[in-house]
């Protein structure tokens, strides 16, 4: 996949549509970018298609879903086997995402949403079936996400620092 080189309007609409993507139209982040919607929109082609823009994922309360437990499980694979380990652990039903880790011995780390106790007795079986070992697991009370501020606008500089 070719790198591509992002300018303020690529940021701009980044940022635009980390802040609310369903919400956000091509004219909007036009009069935030300062360029018309055809550009927004044709810069939203060009970054999907070079791989910047990999999807559209809504952030969802699973809690409202009635899927009371939101955890994170980090493992420890043998760094030979990670990245199919970190495959075969995706495929656990529940698991919403794996990340891999560069650095350390706990270098696997597992999100899944579970409805009860039983639920997440499951998923941790699954991933010992797995030949993990499992370090911890925790479960998340809140989750507060914002956009990477790269792409946002520059932080103001008034007196209140606001």
């Amino acid at each position: 996949m070719p790198e591509i080189e992002l300018d303020e309007v690529d940021r701009s609409i980044l940022y635009e549509l980390q802040e609310d993507a369903r919400r956000t139209t091509a004219e909007e982040m036009g009069e935030a970018a300062g360029v018309a919607a055809s550009t927004v929109r044709n810069r939203i082609e060009n970054l999907e298609k070079s791989g910047v823009i990999q999807g559209y994922h809504p952030h969802i309360n699973y809690e409202a879903a009635n899927y009371q437990l939101h955890l994170f499980i980090i493992c420890r694979a043998p760094p030979a086997e990670r990245a199919e380990l970190a495959d075969e652990a995706l495929e656990i039903v529940g698991t919403v995402t794996v990340r891999e880790m560069l650095t350390g011995s706990n270098n696997l780390h597992i999100e899944a949403i579970a409805e009860d106790s039983d639920a997440v007795d499951t998923v941790t079986e699954k991933i010992d079936d797995l030949g993990l070992e499992i370090v911890s697991t925790e479960v998340v009370k809140d989750e507060k996400v914002q956009p990477f501020n790269h792409f946002g606008p520059a932080p103001s500089t008034d007196e209140d620092g606001k």
